[in-house]
């Protein structure tokens, strides 16, 4: 049989590297979108404001939901906090509505989540067993997994726990800029851990989510541990710049607060275990490989 997957949020930076790995594979890609349908696969819905026709996903091998507003636009004020919970929260109970009504003939379901999940556990080795943070971002994504676990009864429910994306419109978007104006240097102390991963194994290991059909929460973050300094450095040697203008952590958190908890300054050494378990081989082991081939 042909395989079929419907994927939200098809138009971002992982959806859209997604979509088109699957369909050179050969493989049936459905994307749902915000609009009149334009091509071929698209379906339109409008999360949060009417239901989804559950025979959209009928037949499908699964539903892959990726997607929700940025959080990397700033600053987080009140109301953009709310949209950053609604625009996951909605988009995650229409896509779990329709699938409960497809009963035992539902898809898998493999939904976006992140690695903000943790929150801040400076010296702790965080996996798919450890507990919550207590960041804003954290309580998030605790509200976002446990709308996608709604599906769980019907059938296969796989979390995404994705760490920032190493790539030129992903976390090294804003570092860029700053290395390009030779004003890069240490974010709070610098030596915080962040988790990090490729955009080639993001893509990479979504698929293999999906083909050895794994269930619960998957790590999606590179095997070896960087700290925020190592890939700033990084970033610097290869665009020949600079690296030495601090910003302190309290002007961090003066100018951003509850973004610069959640994104910057949290010290987080999450670990892939399920993926590594499972048998998956990250092509960019370290975050400086990871760096190179993004820039």
């Amino acid at each position: 049989m042909e395989r079929r997957i419907v994927i939200s949020g098809a138009s971002g930076l992982i959806g859209s590297a997604l979509t088109a790995a699957l369909r050179a594979d050969g493989i049936d890609v459905s994307t749902l979108v915000r609009r009149a349908p334009q091509a071929e696969g698209e379906v339109e819905w409008a999360p949060g404001d009417a239901a989804l026709d559950p025979d959209v996903l009928a037949g499908a091998e699964a539903v892959v939901a990726l997607g929700g507003a940025s959080v990397g636009r700033l600053p987080w004020t009140r109301g953009y906090r709310r949209q950053l919970v609604e625009s996951r929260l909605d988009a995650t109970n229409t896509l779990t509505t329709a699938l409960r009504a497809l009963r035992t003939d539902a898809p898998a379901f493999v939904s976006a989540s992140a690695v903000g999940y943790y929150g801040s556990a400076p010296g702790e080795v965080l996996t798919e067993h450890s507990g919550p943070g207590s960041t804003f971002l954290a309580d998030l994504t605790v509200r976002w997994e446990t709308a996608a676990r709604r599906a769980e009864d019907h059938t296969r429910v796989a979390l995404l726990r994705t760490a920032p994306v190493i790539h030129r419109r992903g976390v090294l978007r804003p570092m860029i800029t700053l290395t390009k104006l030779g004003v890069a240097g240490p974010l709070g102390t610098g030596t915080q851990i962040w988790p990090w991963i490729s955009l080639e194994d993001e893509v990479r290991g979504i698929r293999h989510v999906l083909d050895e059909k794994l269930a619960g929460p998957v790590n999606l973050a590179g095997p070896t541990r960087a700290s925020a300094n190592e890939i700033g450095r990084a970033l610097v040697q290869r665009m020949h710049r600079p690296f030495w203008l601090p910003a302190p952590r309290w002007a961090l958190r003066l100018a951003l607060g509850d973004a610069a908890e959640s994104l910057l300054l949290p010290d987080a050494d999450v670990r892939p275990e399920v993926l590594e378990q499972s048998g998956f081989r990250f092509t960019h082991r370290t975050a400086a490989e990871a760096v190179a081939a993004a820039v």
